[in-house]
């Protein structure tokens, strides 16, 4: 069978989104064809791919990493596939479900001129099974996992997939490495393993985030971890609730507001940009794909916005 695909981007987050509404993938190898596209020395190269869903009239995402396993949540993805949802749905306001849960949606403001921009509200618990570090605690603020690092202090949070969040001073991404390996071995304290992120206070209400990815590595940008770290820098009082939070990355930035009314949550407010697109072939679990052109306006755009970040 043959299906289109486009590569789009959330803040650098680079996915390859297939519409699974337009086209029936039933029989595809999900986690093959994953490997396959996700390959950027063989094939278009992403952080992960991204399916549009529907069940039941609602529409929803479903996110596969590189290696072909599926996450429960993306942040930047769940933008993307926002946008491409919104031509169904036909408004500003609407639910998405991605890993069993349900997030609200809105068209926002856009982050930058004529940037396609969309805010995604997510819900954040701070005890999960997750954690397997925390022992069953309530919560798991600022302290030390002594057999993963004996220094840093680490904040736990689940916001539809778990992160640890820990400040430093600067980031030392060969050490993050070391870190996201090392949670592979540790399985009683990370039984799912886990998202790892390294935080630096730029300035008020202001932070820069590196993040090491459950079975992707690093990446350009992570939006669950970004959202994880603007919320775990405002439980360790380092970001205020209720303000606007700029995170940024080394793909770009977000915007973050941490709400205490109606329970913890955060809203991720960044772009759902688009790069190129083309058309996979799939035959007996063997893929091929064709390039077809590139949105050289929405590129053109996006580097004007690192532009002017930048200065």
């Amino acid at each position: 069978m043959k299906f289109d695909y486009i590569k789009c981007h959330g803040s650098g987050n680079e996915f390859v989104m297939v519409d699974a509404v337009k086209y029936n993938l039933d029989g595809i190898d999900l986690a093959a064809f994953s490997r396959f596209i996700c390959d950027r020395e063989h094939s278009v190269g992403a952080d992960g791919v991204l399916l549009l869903v529907e069940r039941e009239g609602m529409y929803g995402m479903r996110m596969f990493n590189p290696d072909g396993s599926e996450a429960e949540m993306c942040g930047n993805g769940i933008r993307c596939v926002a946008r491409l949802a919104e031509g169904y749905v036909g408004a500003r306001r609407f639910e998405m479900f991605s890993g069993g849960n349900s997030y609200g949606i809105t068209r926002e403001e856009d982050i930058f001129p004529t940037m396609p921009t969309y805010g995604v509200d997510l819900g954040v618990r701070l005890a999960s099974e997750d954690f397997g570090f925390a022992e069953g605690a309530a919560q798991f603020v600022s302290q030390r996992i002594e057999r993963l690092d004996d220094t840093l202090l680490w904040t736990a949070i689940n916001v539809g997939n778990p992160h640890i969040v820990a400040e430093v001073e600067e980031i030392d991404y060969a050490h993050l490495v070391r870190l996201g390996e090392r949670v592979l071995e540790l399985r009683s304290e990370f039984p799912k393993g886990i998202n790892v992120s390294l935080v630096k206070v730029l300035g008020e209400n202001r932070i820069f985030v590196a993040t090491y990815e459950r079975g992707a590595g690093i990446t350009a940008s992570c939006g669950t971890a970004m959202t994880s770290s603007a919320t775990a820098m405002a439980l360790n009082g380092r970001c205020d609730y209720e303000a606007v939070v700029d995170v940024e990355n080394r793909g770009g930035a977000v915007r973050c507001i941490c709400h205490k009314e109606g329970g913890l949550h955060t809203q991720l407010i960044g772009n759902a940009s688009y790069i190129s697109y083309g058309e996979v072939e799939a035959e007996g679990g063997l893929f091929a794909y064709t390039e077809q052109g590139e949105f050289e306006e929405e590129i053109a755009l996006y580097n004007q916005f690192l532009g002017a970040k930048a200065q």
